[in-house]
């Protein structure tokens, strides 16, 4: 009798033993390491300005029966912004990645020279602006965790508009006002590099510094606007730096793991 108490008391505390193990959660699961993989979208605001800003001049003027050449401009520069979107794939420590940018730009540069002796003393003034530019690029760079340090390359492309006046009240027999007004869209390369650092799992913080070559934009000035027998050419070379600051978003391309759940 006492026997059969005895095991009746035993089976009875491993049983309320296998029920408190069976009735405690299991620990939740580590969270997933950090990767750069992914598609991501965002946006940049910074600060560009003309690598050569010097815009040149080379024409005749019939009167003075003279060709000359002059060299002026300001440095264009302004602000631009705008949003990007691209994709990442780490490998290891190495991520290689592909990205589109698009900014509006308020980049612009005014000046005039004054010929000594052409035209009789006319006055040539030259505007040059751009409203929006663009890239696609690829990327490579090296992670260390959450920093990520890369170069970046690719085509560039950029609307610039230029405006010009020539103003000869001296010339004669009829004095001399016309203007010229040319847009057009312009390809060329960029080049540069930049960090990352990842705030969360899913947003980056990042810096970064492009060198871009839009190639060198020539124009027949005026036209019939001259008198017979003149020209004036003009030339500049597009050459942009610019500094960007920014922000991206990741997405996951997989849908986290479901919570494991402890079974009563």
């Amino acid at each position: 009798m006492h026997n059969k108490l005895l095991l009746a008391s035993v089976g009875a505390i491993a049983l309320s033993g296998s029920a408190a193990l069976a009735a405690e959660p299991l620990p939740p699961p580590p969270p997933p390491p950090f990767t750069w993989t992914g598609p991501y979208v965002g946006g940049q605001i910074g600060y560009a300005w003309a690598a050569n800003g010097s815009f040149n001049d080379f024409g005749f003027d019939p009167r003075s029966r003279i060709f000359f050449t002059d060299v002026f401009g300001a440095t264009p520069n302004g602000v631009l912004g705008g949003a990007h979107v691209g994709a990442q794939y780490q490998f290891d420590w190495l991520v290689l990645g592909i990205e589109g940018s698009v900014d509006g730009t308020s980049l612009t540069a005014t000046d005039s020279v004054t010929f000594p002796v052409a035209f009789r003393g006319g006055t040539l003034s030259a505007q040059i602006s751009s409203d929006i530019q663009g890239s696609i690029r690829g990327k490579i760079g090296v992670a260390w965790d959450r920093l990520l340090i890369y170069g970046t390359g690719g085509v560039a492309f950029g609307g610039f508009t230029s405006d010009f006046t020539l103003s000869a009240p001296g010339f004669t027999p009829t004095p001399i006002f016309a203007s010229f007004n040319t847009s057009s869209t312009r390809t060329g390369w960029t080049a540069g590099g930049g960090l990352q650092y990842a705030v969360t799992n899913n947003w980056w913080v990042f810096a970064e510094y492009r060198f871009s070559d839009f190639g060198t934009l020539r124009e027949n000035l005026f036209g019939l606007s001259l008198p017979a027998n003149a020209f004036l050419n003009g030339s500049r070379r597009l050459e942009q730096n610019d500094v960007q600051v920014g922000f991206s978003y990741r997405f996951e391309l997989l849908p986290p793991p479901p919570p494991v759940v402890a079974k009563y």
